[in-house]
């Protein structure tokens, strides 16, 4: 079975997994120079902070046992069950599921599970067309592991079903800046969300999240601000820095901001089926099969690695 995967996030990643265990050859291609997707990490002053997926929940136990081997490995921790809540009314708490986080950023995780696979990475696929053919390139099955407007740009006209499904996705962009002060002045918090603000949704402490203290704030808008940026997300740098100081009060705003955009941030509906396999032998999986969240892609990924791998078997 030869198979090529499109994506290196982690819904691709897992996906690659599971057919590699169906023995499967595969192949991952990524136009990124590295693994990750959005659960992405990046270096700002030599320190990295996590600019895309906040945290990690686990309630599947399938996921739950990856999670606890990140654990056992010193690659993730439990970080915290309760948030904060910013709104109109005031400051409350929200207790939930047990957020996960990771000492070397989200992306490491990824990077963790794509340990002995095939990544090409810096390569970005032109075309997938009926065969299936990727590039030109005969293979039995694709997998496409991104954001159904991605796949779009992609996708031959003769693929009608799988076009047809990605076409009905909405996805919505974000703004992710990374603010560091000089010391840290705020209130003891692990992380916020932020509920009908005008310019930021959540809000999180990059130094308690990553276990090293640092006066490092990350903060996420909401949709409809991050679509006044599109050409320039830099521009938006004071905008931001100076809601994260009203909203925390600080006394000193952060001295360096960092701002990263996200056009597809999260899909704006989440999908019923957890991937989609059509008998063009491409298929697509990604966190908008489901509830948008890290598990939702890790168990999307891997559904449809082994719905490929039993398709060509």
């Amino acid at each position: 079975m030869r198979v090529v995967v499109v994506g290196a996030g982690i819904a691709g990643v897992a996906c690659a997994r599971a057919l590699v265990d169906a023995g499967a050859d595969v192949t991952v291609l990524e136009r990124a120079h590295t693994c990750g997707g959005r659960m992405a990490t990046k270096r700002y002053d030599g320190r990295r902070a996590d600019i895309g997926a906040g945290y990690f929940t686990t309630s599947d136990p399938r996921f739950a046992a990856v999670a606890q081997r990140w654990r056992r490995a010193g690659l993730a921790r439990e970080w915290t069950d309760t948030l904060a809540v910013h709104s109109r009314e005031g400051t409350s708490s929200t207790t939930g599921p047990v957020r996960w986080a990771a000492a070397g950023g989200l992306r490491s995780l990824v990077e963790d599970l794509a340990t002995g696979l095939d990544v090409v990475t810096s390569h970005a696929v032109e075309w997938v067309e009926p065969g299936p053919r990727v590039d030109g390139r005969a293979v039995d099955a694709v997998a496409l592991a991104m954001p159904g407007p991605q796949a779009l740009r992609v996708l031959d006209p003769g693929l009608r079903a799988v076009r047809a499904v990605v076409a009905e996705q909405q996805w919505l962009p974000s703004l992710v800046a990374t603010l560091v002060h000089e010391r840290r002045t705020w209130p003891d918090f692990r992380g916020a969300f932020v509920n009908d603000h005008p310019v930021l949704s959540a809000l999180f402490d990059d130094g308690s999240r990553r276990g090293d203290g640092a006066p490092v704030l990350v903060a996420h808008t909401g949709d409809a601000f991050a679509e006044q940026y599109v050409a320039d997300a830099s521009a938006a740098g004071d905008e931001i820095r100076t809601a994260v100081r009203d909203l925390l009060g600080l006394p000193e705003p952060a001295s360096r901001v960092h701002v990263h955009r996200w056009s597809f941030a999260r899909p704006a509906k989440p999908g019923e089926a957890p991937f989609h396999l059509g008998a063009e032998a491409v298929g697509i999986a990604g966190d908008a099969w489901g509830s948008p969240k890290v598990e939702t892609a890790w168990l999307s990924g891997t559904a449809l690695g082994q719905a490929i791998a039993a398709k060509l078997s």
